[in-house]
């Protein structure tokens, strides 16, 4: 289901009037996506962040030899490439990538960190937001770092299901990943984390089924 916009982190404490009249200040468009395309190309220069309205898109890196590392995931009403956006000709060091049918609305940077003759206070709001969800993403790396330091395949998958747990506040979750991506998100191989799955599973450690997990024994999730 489409998001409204005035949900959304960016246009948090904005109303949807005052939404319509950034709107005809701003450059935007909006776009239609099928699973699978692409949305930007590694390479490229973008003035525009996206707001994915509906569906979901994957931030990967590909290197040399086409193996694939996640980056993460943006659901509707999150934005991507506003970094690179925020600069002049900086060429994206990822890919964007539907990871189902989406829509999503484009907006130039550049247009939101000028603000106009009027300096409406709502325009001001804008740009705060922005600045807010720039930051969230530099922890969000941060998270993934912390998720890719430990040596073992089962010390990464303990760290990323423990975010999962402490997020939900659950020891059962859903995570935005198939097997192949969490093993790109884990830069792990994806046949020895199943394995390594299985094992855990085999244990008592954990349940799951696709990607649904629950913690089964806390204990023993680092034996």
């Amino acid at each position: 289901m489409k998001i409204n916009l005035s949900n959304t982190r960016l246009f948090n404490g904005i109303s949807e009037s005052e939404i319509e009249m950034l709107l005809r200040c701003i450059s935007s468009y909006k776009k239609f996506y099928k699973k699978g395309d692409f949305i930007l190309n590694e390479s490229e220069t973008t003035d525009f962040l996206g707001l994915v309205l509906d569906g979901m898109v994957i931030i990967e890196r590909s290197d040399i030899w086409g193996n694939n590392t996640i980056i993460g995931t943006i659901s509707a009403g999150e934005v991507f490439a506003e970094t690179y956006a925020m600069l002049d000709d900086e060429p994206l060091m990822i890919n964007v990538v539907a990871n189902k049918d989406c829509e999503v609305l484009f907006l130039n940077v550049k247009d939101i960190l000028t603000s106009c003759e009027k300096a409406c206070g709502f325009h001001t709001r804008l740009i705060a937001n922005l600045v807010k969800i720039a930051s969230i993403k530099n922890l969000n790396l941060s998270r993934k770092i912390l998720h890719t330091g430990p040596k073992t395949i089962r010390e990464r998958l303990v760290s990323y299901f423990s975010e999962c747990v402490k997020k939900e506040n659950s020891l059962s979750f859903k995570i935005p990943y198939n097997r192949q991506q969490l093993a790109d998100y884990l830069s792990v191989d994806r046949s020895s984390m199943s394995n390594e799955l299985s094992k855990m599973q085999k244990d008592g450690i954990i349940k799951f089924h696709k990607n649904e997990f629950t913690i089964i024994e806390t204990d023993e999730l680092y034996y």
